[in-house]
């Protein structure tokens, strides 16, 4: 068996030998029988292998499977030093690197922090070598390989190929990197998903508005938007919530959310009360149930996405849209109470007023809003009379109820500053009020004759705009463009003259809507993004791969039957 003292002789013959190292075959095989002796050998012999790799070509599979057999050593040195040395074998010829980045992507899965961190160091070697060819190592295993390191190589292209850098990748690489994408998208948890939008939007071919409308159609078939909507499947309804959050981040003026809108409308809206909201039957804690914060909404977050979309969609190509977004409005739009003092004649009871949903009305309105802009004939048209009148009883009586928490929500505020504005109950008034006066300024144009659609408003879940010239923070320590500022005075009174349908004083009023008491509806105001709900619905960590989005797909094991590792 060949000792310590015999690998420094060969090493030397070879050293010496210059470029005729080739000559040389008896040392060299000496060297590679190394991997069956002791520790030190083995770490000798996983320096010495690639050191000479390049020339004995005769010998290059019998060399590169014992340095692989050094890399599966039980031995954690002698792993970590064949590892280090990998990228060494294709340093003068590539033809083996797709097979080295490919085994280097299955030692990811190592539990040893040390050794991942030099598979990594390795990985990012072979990158400076050839690019394409380790990527295709990388995509190979996440193609094929066990989930963790599936999961591993994933997370490497997101945090170590430095995309959007000053040093573009060439653009063969970024074409490969799409290709592949593409063939991955087809098989996909919704974490992975998310991690490889953003690795594709940070290439500089997605950066064009060809590139953006690339990756909308991406999205696009990943939302399976050509195949009905199942309200009751958790997972379709998650998989169109995440692609629908994805795509929103390359609609532009330019780029239209057209498509996804005509879906959304046609074969979600009809369906909303229908989707299951997962976890619903769980047990909670009483103390949580006590706690001021709002659950997260799955409908409220559908009618969000679908109010954010409308202000980059073109025309429909049809009134069908249009009339389900307006059906959900006015079913979200109660009519007043038939007797108008609010009591029942026969019981002596006051009769239950209507529940004023802000939140799902200011979604729907500013979504009818930004399409009827487009249709405008939808309202005014003569055979329509009876359904803006309609419409108009609707708007008046929701006017009066938003107006009537308003000032509630106003005196509440009154004086409130520093660390009082901090506390939960405060900051979801807070959010309150901007819904309001939205649904306000909205009521305005609508109830105009004809319906006005001039006014731009800030959606109240879309982030404060603070203005940088201001001499005095507002009570609210927010300001934010084109919504009316919120003001507070030491006087409770609510202003004379209402936002709309303003009435004669001498006119008897009818019984106003009475809110229901500690803060506005239930649903107003709880982003997805809000720290009470975590990483938001279909995130990352919700349950394994496999149940979500997906058919289960066969996993190999990492090595053969032989214990060498699968390439």
């Amino acid at each position: 068996m060949v000792t310590v003292e015999q690998l420094y002789k060969d090493y030397g013959v070879l050293a010496d030998a210059g470029d005729k190292a080739g000559e040389h075959q008896d040392e060299y095989r000496s060297i590679l029988s190394a991997i069956t002796a002791g520790t030190s050998e083995k770490k000798l012999a996983a320096q010495f292998i690639p050191r000479f790799f390049k020339f004995f070509s005769d010998l290059e599979d019998t060399a590169i499977n014992a340095q692989l057999d050094l890399c599966e050593d039980d031995d954690c040195m002698i792993r970590r030093s064949a590892i280090k040395e990998l990228p060494n074998l294709c340093k003068e010829n590539t033809n083996h690197l797709l097979r080295i980045a490919d085994v280097l992507t299955q030692l990811l899965q190592s539990d040893d922090p040390q050794e991942v961190n030099i598979v990594n160091i390795s990985l990012m070697s072979l990158f400076k070598i050839d690019m394409k060819g380790t990527l295709g190592g990388l995509f190979s295993q996440i193609l094929s390989g066990e989930d963790l390191v599936r999961e591993r190589a994933i997370k490497f292209l997101n945090s170590r190929l430095k995309l959007g850098s000053s040093d573009p990748l060439p653009k063969e690489v970024e074409e490969f990197i799409i290709e592949k994408t593409k063939e991955v998208l087809a098989d996909v948890t919704g974490e992975e998903f998310v991690l490889f939008m953003q690795l594709l939007s940070k290439m500089s071919a997605m950066q064009t508005e060809t590139g953006r409308q690339q990756m909308v159609d991406l999205v696009a078939e990943q939302a399976d938007i050509k195949s009905p909507f199942q309200p009751e499947d958790p997972d379709s309804v998650d998989r169109l919530i995440q692609c629908v959050r994805e795509a929103l981040h390359f609609f532009s003026l330019t780029v239209a959310s057209t498509k996804f809108m005509v879906y959304m409308c046609n074969n979600v809206l009809p369906v909303l009360s229908d989707i299951v909201v997962p976890g619903s039957e769980s047990k909670k804690d009483e103390e949580e149930k006590s706690k001021p914060v709002l659950e997260y909404d799955i409908k409220l977050e559908v009618l969000r996405q679908l109010a954010d979309m409308s202000t980059f969609t073109l025309e429909l190509g049809s009134d069908d849209g249009l009339k389900n977004v307006f059906s959900k409005l006015v079913e979200y739009m109660p009519l007043p109470p038939a007797d108008p003092e609010g009591e029942d004649t026969e019981n002596g009871k006051a009769t239950d007023e209507p529940k004023l949903q802000f939140s799902y009305v200011e979604c729907l309105m500013y979504t009818f809003y930004q399409l009827a802009k487009k249709q405008p004939d939808f309202l005014v048209a003569e055979e329509n009379a009876d359904r803006l009148k309609d419409f108009k009883v609707r708007l008046q009586y929701f006017a009066r109820g938003t107006q009537l928490y308003v000032k509630q929500l106003r005196i509440a505020l009154q004086g409130k500053v520093g660390d009082e504005m901090k506390k939960e109950e405060n900051k979801l008034k807070v959010v309150a009020l901007r819904v309001t006066n939205n649904i306000n300024t909205l009521i305005k144009d609508l109830f105009r004759n004809p319906p006005s659609y001039k006014s731009s408003i800030v959606l109240s879940w879309k982030p404060i705009q603070k203005q940088p010239t201001s001499p005095e923070p507002s009570p609210l320590g927010q300001k934010r463009s084109n919504i009316t500022p919120i003001t507070f005075t030491n006087d409770p009174t609510p202003a004379k003259k209402s936002n709309v349908g303003a009435q004669k004083k001498a006119h008897t009023p009818r019984a106003m809507y009475q809110p229901p008491s500690g803060k506005y509806s239930n649903k107003a105001g709880a982003a997805p993004s809000d720290p009470e709900y975590g990483a938001g619905y279909g995130g990352a960590g919700r349950g394994q791969r496999g149940n979500q989005w997906r058919g289960g797909r066969g996993r190999g094991r990492g090595r053969n039957s032989g214990g060498k590792w699968r390439y």
